[in-house]
């Protein structure tokens, strides 16, 4: 599949046939992360892939309920029952304090840059996946110290994202997308490319 392709068709799915993924497939969408761009190629990013049915039920428990507006109520995470089908768990985590540094001092106003460079290892993550025929759903609303507990992530590392891996069982159709015009601007912030 050719990469506008698999940027195109990407969907967030949430529910999985239970066909394994096999070993040869997974080193191909994980091979996509190592070749994502970092600062200063520091590649802070390291992947938990979790396969094991016990440790992926224990992480489901991590996932957070959205509130749902003008109540008290909690919608429960809509990935959970995701995380007990995919056959597959990718957890993204990052090393602290290296990103975004030189000589040991944050070098941007953004501070620890982790964030960005595990993003984008993420995103060859899931658009690799999507060209292979699989999906993802890139999970950020979860508990990520009891993530991180669940999975022995030591000390200096940080629980990022996550992602149920596997076959789809389901085909969502597009959401809307906003209009260029609405999101590129020209030499000014606010400036159309009619305005210029």
């Amino acid at each position: 599949m050719e990469v506008f392709e698999a940027i195109r068709t990407r969907r967030s799915i949430r529910r999985f046939k239970t066909t394994p993924v096999s070993d040869e497939i997974l080193n191909k969408v994980l091979e996509a992360t190592r070749l994502a761009p970092s600062w200063a190629n520091t590649q802070c990013w390291r992947f938990i892939v979790v396969r094991d049915a016990k440790v992926k039920a224990e992480l489901a428990t991590a996932l957070i309920g959205r509130p749902v507006e003008g109540s008290t109520e909690i919608r429960p995470n809509g990935a959970s029952e995701a995380f007990i089908q995919a056959p597959v768990i990718i957890v993204a985590c990052a090393e602290l304090g290296r990103s975004g540094y030189f000589r040991g001092e944050p070098s941007t106003d953004k501070g620890d840059w982790y964030m960005f460079d595990t993003a984008l290892a993420m995103e060859n993550l899931v658009l690799a996946a999507t060209s292979l025929g699989l999906g993802t759903v890139f999970l950020g609303l979860f508990d990520a110290p009891k993530a991180a507990r669940l999975l022995d992530v030591p000390e200096g590392f940080a629980v990022v994202a996550m992602t149920p891996l596997g076959y789809p069982d389901q085909e969502p159709q597009p959401r809307p997308r906003r209009e260029l015009s609405e999101t590129v601007f020209y030499d000014h912030f606010g400036n159309s490319l009619e305005s210029i």
